[in-house]
């Protein structure tokens, strides 16, 4: 009889170990799925983060206005008038050049489209027959300017296809003017416009 009893107490016990292996198991995958979880949410908020950098990246690379690029100029050189303006993409990087002049000097300055960076590039006397304002003449107008997007949207869509690549403010008889370059499967086409209304003046392909 007591042999009867020690068989089954030892069947009990073996119930419950078994009983409690197979909780530990289930705990067990039940936190490595909890891990497996928490690693992919890690992955993929890493994921929207590095897709997010390299957004702001490439929608950053000019942060630099033209009105920037002109008051650059004008605090460098407060008593000088501007009299062209080109932005730049060589090597990757955009980057303005802005030039003027007072009554007895010719100024130039670098600035960087991405950090407004400011470099003085040139500083030189004007001849005798360029001084007393009568190269000033050739001043920019400077207000009520088509924007850089502006001008680059008119220039393609003259050109039927290709991407703005460089901008150059100037003035000619009067007349203060965008000078577009769009390059399209290696070829480029110059579209001067008005700087204020748009209006078409020139478009020349480049051999």
């Amino acid at each position: 009889m007591k042999n009867k009893y020690l068989l089954v107490g030892i069947s009990m016990l073996s119930i419950s170990l078994l009983a409690g292996c197979s909780g530990n198991d289930m705990s067990s995958d039940q936190s490595t799925s909890q891990t497996q979880s928490t690693s992919s949410s890690i992955s993929q908020s890493t994921s929207a983060t590095e897709t997010s950098d390299t957004a702001s990246q490439e929608n950053g690379k000019r942060t630099v206005s033209v009105e920037d690029a002109i008051k650059a100029f004008q605090d460098t050189y407060p008593d000088a008038d501007i009299t062209s303006l080109e932005l730049d993409t060589s090597f990757g990087k955009y980057f303005y050049k802005v030039e003027g002049l007072d009554d007895s000097k010719e100024y130039e300055i670098r600035v960087d489209g991405e950090t407004k960076k400011i470099e003085k590039e040139r500083e030189e006397s004007l001849d005798d027959d360029e001084k007393n304002g009568e190269k000033r003449k050739d001043k920019l107008a400077l207000t009520d300017l088509l924007s850089i997007e502006k001008a680059a949207s008119i220039a393609e869509k003259e050109v039927g296809s290709g991407q703005a690549t460089d901008w150059d403010l100037d003035q000619e008889l009067g007349t203060t003017y965008w000078e577009v370059t769009v390059e399209d499967n290696g070829t480029e086409t110059n579209v001067k416009m008005d700087a204020r209304t748009g209006e078409i003046l020139e478009k020349e392909v480049d051999d």
